[in-house]
């Protein structure tokens, strides 16, 4: 969590009265929308903390659904944002919650996409727009949208990851930072790579064939 970016400096374009209520919660939300990775069709939201406590008052619910909808920080529709989501036939719902141990500005994020697919997403606004993305689904992962990611759910079975790294160096693309956390020894694992370059269509492909993985998916950084 020490790289630093321009939201250190002079904070986020924004519309609303907060910068983490407001364009964190638009980038928690455009995050969780890439990670789930399809068209999302229901989003299921339970706010944590200070998010519960005064996020309605600056607009939080809209902004997390601003950034479902793929709407920027800047984005002049923010205050719209539920009723353009009920017009595109996306069903938003909110409630509140103690998440634990968690970040005062965090939010779960439970997806589900027309193909069928679900995922839930916990994620923080830590301050000047920056985000941190916590978890994936049971894992827990430290994502701050900086980097094109490579996330990809395995079973943890020796070699798989110097497959996968394998075939990222193939096609001439620089690994960054690698964090691989599992259930338990021989379950499940899940394996985040955040790479310089945007990650190349057919290693994607190679890699979601490997007899290990079960999932893989790519994620473009914010903008």
């Amino acid at each position: 969590m020490g790289r630093s970016t321009v939201f250190d400096l002079i904070g986020p374009v924004m519309v609303g009265p907060s910068s983490s209520h407001t364009a964190g919660a638009v980038r928690l939300g455009a995050m969780a929308r890439k990670i789930c990775g399809g068209q999302i069709i229901e989003a299921v939201l339970t706010l944590h903390g200070s998010f519960a406590e005064t996020g309605k008052g600056h607009g939080t619910n809209l902004a997390l659904a601003a950034g479902l909808l793929g709407m920027h920080t800047d984005d002049e529709r923010i205050p719209q944002a539920l009723e353009i989501a009920k017009e595109q036939g996306i069903a938003v719902s909110f409630n509140t919650g103690d998440l634990g141990d968690v970040h005062p500005n965090t939010v779960k994020i439970r997806l589900k996409a027309k193909a069928g697919q679900e995922v839930e997403v916990v994620g923080s606004s830590i301050g000047g727009g920056r985000i941190i993305i916590g978890g994936i689904d049971q894992f827990k992962v430290e994502i701050m949208g900086d980097y094109h990611t490579l996330v990809v759910l395995q079973k943890d079975l020796p070699g798989v990851v110097a497959q996968v790294t394998s075939l990222i160096a193939s096609t001439q693309i620089n690994i960054a930072q690698m964090r691989v956390s599992r259930e338990k020894k021989g379950a499940h694992a899940l394996m985040i790579i955040e790479t310089d370059q945007a990650i190349d269509p057919a290693a994607l492909a190679l890699i979601k064939k490997l007899p290990a993985v079960n999932q893989a998916m790519a994620i473009e950084p914010l903008e």
